[in-house]
């Protein structure tokens, strides 16, 4: 049955759908007015739009301008519009927001159309790219549709404000800049562009571009590692779409949509890049730093590196310290082995007598233990604990494996790895080009270059000598290689020195060091007093407790290698001490400068005493302890330096040292009880040397890098007038020895 409508029922249905939807509209109005006057929250004031909060990573960056890893909360770092493949933008405006460039931050055009969808049940979303940007700089999206409805409109003032502030380029570089990509805590189009396909955002294909702008309605759901099925439905969609928009042609989209996922999935977190271990250290620095130099955002708030974006200026060479990371890896795998071999079918409770109290000490230190011990557990339970097979993760030097093993045999082996450390620095400007802080920042974290300290061994010889050639000792000065006892220094101090170690007769000072003997070296100090060579070791810059006695000579102290290395530069740099510098300068997101260094010098000793050193340590090279530097590793360019062995071989040192760059290398288990049995394996002409032989061979043979083999160390401008050929300095001794007879006659 039809009811025919009478006009005037006609105008009064027409004035009610006309009042509905003007009081719909005034409602809106009403809504937007209150939601701009900030009535259900503040928005973003014009100082906000200016300066967008997003978690922004940090950037380490090294003097050849590569990002050795950042710091981050969230794995964000900013691109410019340039840096972005044209196919990203493409896909992300065919897919998500075809009238990008027509609108004003909000399509009415397309909000209507979207309201009408949702009503007959084709649920979609009308969001503007800047919308969502909006919602990613200013807010989180609510769950309560409440809240949301009121969110939503505050989004549209802030997407219309922020059109009125920014180009279409920069809100599309925005968005490109802070979306989330995925579940591996990935923000961002140049952190997504790197963790999927190792690749940067300029250089992304049309298919990864789709790939990833796909993920950005749901990159849970539509994750190509999670759901590959889906990425790639959902990749193909995006393509269609663009070639809908005009972006590719028919045949491009079918070529694309044919093509595999093509993933270099690589995931990324804070320890991933290089020089970890000096990464670690420099943000305790940093933020040390920033507090003793008041460095701090407006309103005296601090920096945080791991949301503010700053950049952090460093004087690592990328290259190099790649080298020296190789030539780590190569080397102590090898050692590692002869290590393992060893300590082949002997038992550590038996061989070391404080195994028990070693392992003791080691369970306590764990994280499994502490959180044991938080949940109330009995020593008894923890012991049985540990005793317990478990599934673990172990560091081998062919690559991290997982195993089962019971945690307490977990310690053990960790016990019988070989720890290292390596270090090497320009002289002149005291820049650190390369930081080896251990062998597994994933499984030690602790530094060893500059945080840790071991016994230097024989590597102090040189500061003795460097007192004796100051008051005017010749290197060609014969002493005869005997047992020497200092007094007045407390108890009576003898040296002792192995017997097939020791040269026999009297040998001169520069063969004295460069074979490392113990009896001339105490002779010397017998010679120069203990609290000369004190004071010249603190004013070549160590840092540790070292106190004037006797057994300074032969290394009785902890160093660091950071302090050893910066130490042994002063004989490189004419007798001038640099300061060991790491970090150039910090600045904000938008380059504003926060922190400049200036290196520290200072004349420790004069520039004879100097040369004069390194014409000793190159013989410790030409025919010493180093001298596998020539024969094994073929290196016949002027190299000075020291081995360093300490008692019971628990520590292996090498200095090496060149015109354009000194290195330090450190070699030892975790604990000084656990070594290498002989000296012939435990030394650091084995466990050490070979590690800066392989580094300087990397070095050598990239010429770009500029450090070269033929350059000699500089003589003193004065010149110099201690005899440094012993040959005619035997023949002058025996000519006024002459003289005197004659005279005597």
């Amino acid at each position: 049955m039809i009811v025919k409508l009478s006009p005037q029922d006609t105008r009064r249905y027409n004035w009610y759908i006309w009042r509905f939807v003007i009081g719909c509209f005034a409602f809106v109005v009403i809504m937007l007015l209150i939601t701009a006057f900030g009535i259900f929250g503040q928005l973003p004031s014009f100082r906000d739009l200016e300066n967008p909060k997003s978690n922004l990573a940090s950037q380490v960056i090294s003097s050849d301008n590569e990002i050795l890893g950042t710091y981050f909360v969230q794995n964000r770092t900013p691109v410019t519009h340039k840096e972005i493949s044209p196919y990203v933008i493409n896909a992300l405006i065919a897919t998500e927001d075809s009238r990008f460039e027509q609108h004003s931050g909000i399509d009415f055009k397309r909000t209507f159309t979207i309201i009408f969808y949702n009503l007959i049940g084709k649920k979609q979303g009308g969001s503007t790219i800047t919308q969502q940007l909006a919602l990613n700089l200013f807010s989180e999206r609510a769950r309560n549709p409440l809240k949301r409805i009121i969110q939503k409109l505050q989004e549209w003032i802030t997407a219309v404000k922020i059109e009125r502030h920014y180009t279409k380029e920069e809100i599309i570089t925005m968005y490109l800049n802070t979306v989330d990509f995925g579940a591996y805590n990935v923000f961002g189009i140049k952190s997504a562009a790197l963790t999927y396909f190792n690749t940067t955002p300029d250089k992304l294909t049309p298919d990864q571009a789709a790939l990833l702008v796909g993920m950005v309605n749901g990159p849970g759901i539509y994750s190509p590692i999670n759901h590959p099925d889906n990425a790639i439905n959902r990749r193909n969609l995006v393509l269609r779409r663009m070639g809908e928009e005009g972006y590719l042609s028919d045949g491009q989209v079918a070529e694309f949509q044919q093509k595999p996922l093509g993933l270099e999935f690589r995931r990324i977190n804070q320890n991933e890049g290089s020089a970890p271990y000096f990464r670690a250290v420099l943000k305790k620095e940093i933020q040390k730093l920033m507090v003793e130099k008041s460095i701090y955002k407006e309103g005296e708030i601090p920096y945080d590196l791991d949301r503010d974006g700053l950049k952090i200026y460093t004087t690592i060479n990328a290259t190099m310290q790649r080298y020296a990371e190789e030539a780590q890896k190569e080397y102590m795998r090898s050692l590692q082995a002869q290590f393992n071999a060893h300590w082949k079918g002997r038992s550590l409770w038996k061989s070391v007598p404080s195994f028990k109290m070693l392992l003791d000490q080691g369970m306590h230190r764990t994280d499994r233990y502490r959180a044991l011990k938080l949940q109330g557990r009995s020593d008894e339970e923890i012991r049985e604990d540990f005793n317990t097979p478990v599934k673990m993760n172990i560091f081998t030097w062919r690559g991290s494996i997982d195993t089962v093993m019971k945690p307490i045999d977990s310690i053990v082996y960790n016990k019988l790895l070989l720890r290292n450390a390596m270090m090497s620095m320009d002289p002149t400007t005291g820049y650190i080009k390369a930081w080896v802080g251990g062998t597994s920042f994933e499984h030690f974290k602790y530094d060893q270059v500059k945080m840790g300290t071991r016994q230097v061994g024989s590597t102090a010889k040189p500061f003795t000598y460097a007192v004796a050639i100051e008051n005017n000792f010749s290197p060609c000065m014969e002493v005869a290689n005997v047992p020497v006892t200092i007094t007045g220094y407390g108890e009576p101090y003898t040296p002792g020195s192995s017997p097939e170690g020791t040269l026999p007769g009297t040998i001169t000072l520069r063969k004295a060091l460069a074979y490392s003997q113990n009896y001339v070296t105490a002779y010397v100090m017998n010679e120069v007093k203990p609290l000369p060579v004190m004071e010249l070791i603190k004013k070549m810059g160590i840092t540790s407790q070292v106190d004037p006695y006797p057994s300074l000579c032969l290394g009785a102290f902890n160093a660091s290698v950071f302090d050893m290395t910066g130490s042994y530069c002063t004989f490189a740099n004419h007798g001038l001490w640099t300061e060991p510098t790491y970090l150039l300068r910090i600045e904000d997101k938008n380059g504003n400068v926060l922190y400049e260094h200036h290196t520290n010098i200072r004349q420790v000793i004069n520039e004879q005493t100097a040369y004069v050193m390194t014409s000793m340590l190159k013989g410790v090279v030409e025919d010493g302890t180093g001298s596998r530097i020539r024969y094994k590793y073929g290196l016949r360019n002027p190299i000075g330096g020291k081995t360093g062995t300490t008692q019971n071989n628990s520590d292996g040192w090498f200095i090496g040292v060149t015109p354009q760059l000194v290195t330090g290398v450190w070699t030892g288990c975790e604990d000084r009880a656990i070594h290498f049995r002989t000296t012939k394996l435990g030394g650091g002409a084995n466990t050490a040397l070979p590690i800066f032989a392989l580094y300087m061979k990397k070095v050598y043979a990239n010429t770009s890098l500029g450090i070269k083999q033929n350059v000699d160390f500089e003589p003193p401008k004065s010149g110099v007038s201690i005899t440094l050929d012993c040959g005619a300095y035997s023949r002058a001794e025996q000519g006024v020895n002459e003289v005197e007879e004659r005279l005597e006659f």
